[in-house]
């Protein structure tokens, strides 16, 4: 029996590589003989990097840049196998879990480092560019980026502005004089998690800190080869940190179900969370999904708590399909 394993992250609390082996581990106390096939997945956000690398046989540039607030860290970029293509993570340099939470303010956060990333890969020859933008601390609209590749952004008086969230009201003109001439002869795909529009109601810059472009997961998918992998599975578990009805505008478990139910294999969601309107992931291809939680309990706890919880929910769900495969009509 094959099992295809293919979650996303539980964000701030497992790597999707985590949660495939917690999944793995917690299935194979009742299936011990199954073939599991473990693919980590990301739609765009935190772990785009190492999926497309482990997909490609690529390897991981680190370096020094701006975060979020302006102080230094440690950021990151893959570079595929081939050694032609740069995956960056808006993430890495300019993500959410760089700020202390008593310190997020999206208005004053900038994704300045993320355009020293894609100045570092230009600089290495790199001319293609995969940008995942989820999990961002900013709604500077990549003002900050641009800043870092040349851009010069002036208010009404002709001073340079601060490249942040606050400032893009009072943007009277945009220089373009010094913009890196390379970024010309580059190919730049964005991959995004879902489909929020800019503004309103459900706005990216309401909801995510973050605009979208491009679907993500298709780009992580095709990498990963989802579809040779699931042709002949019996079972296809994905998941995420949280499953509700954002999940079905592009998020990674409706990628995978899709893929799925091109061969008619059932698929199984886990999460952390079951939100608002999660029972709309049914009409896309996800079967059954659950939650992690035992309990209600402080988020610090819950974070540090998942893989024991994961592990736990894999082999509940196992042991229920056991049971279930010994009923008789």
């Amino acid at each position: 029996m094959k099992i295809v394993i293919a979650p996303d992250s539980f964000k701030e609390s497992l790597s999707a590589e985590k949660c495939c082996q917690a999944i793995k581990a917690g299935f194979s106390t009742l299936f011990p003989d199954a073939n599991y096939i473990c693919l980590p997945i990301a739609d765009g956000g935190e772990g785009t990097v190492d999926a497309m690398v482990a997909a490609t046989g690529g390897n991981i540039v680190t370096l020094e840049v701006c975060g979020p607030m302006g102080e230094k860290v440690n950021a990151f970029y893959g570079l595929t196998g081939d050694g032609k293509t740069a995956v960056i993570e808006m993430a890495a340099a300019s993500g959410l879990m760089l700020v202390a939470p008593e310190k997020r303010n999206p208005l004053l956060a900038s994704s300045f480092g993320t355009g020293e990333l894609i100045r570092h890969a230009l600089d290495n020859g790199i001319r293609h560019i995969i940008l995942g933008i989820g999990g961002s601390a900013t709604v500077d609209g990549g003002m900050g980026m641009a800043q870092a590749l040349g851009v010069r952004f002036l208010d009404a008086d002709g001073q340079v502005l601060a490249a942040n969230g606050g400032n893009l009201a009072r943007v009277a003109s945009i220089e373009m004089e010094e913009c890196d001439p390379r970024l010309a002869n580059s190919h730049i795909e964005v991959a995004c998690d879902v489909d929020n529009p800019l503004v309103g109601a459900r706005g990216a810059a309401a909801v995510f800190l973050n605009a979208d472009i491009k679907p993500g997961i298709e780009i992580v998918l095709n990498a990963v080869n989802l579809a040779q992998a699931v042709q002949g599975a019996a079972l296809v578990i994905t998941g995420e940190g949280r499953i509700d009805s954002q999940t079905a505008g592009g998020k990674a478990p409706l990628g995978v179900a899709s893929v799925a139910k091109q061969f008619n294999v059932p698929v199984i969601g886990i999460a952390g969370v079951l939100g608002d309107g999660v029972e709309v992931v049914h009409q896309y291809g996800i079967d059954a999904v659950f939650s992690i939680l035992p309990r209600l309990a402080p988020l610090a706890e819950v974070l540090a708590s998942g893989e024991t919880n994961l592990f736990n929910s894999a082999r509940n769900i196992a042991c229920a399909i056991k049971i279930g495969q010994g009923i008789k009509n």
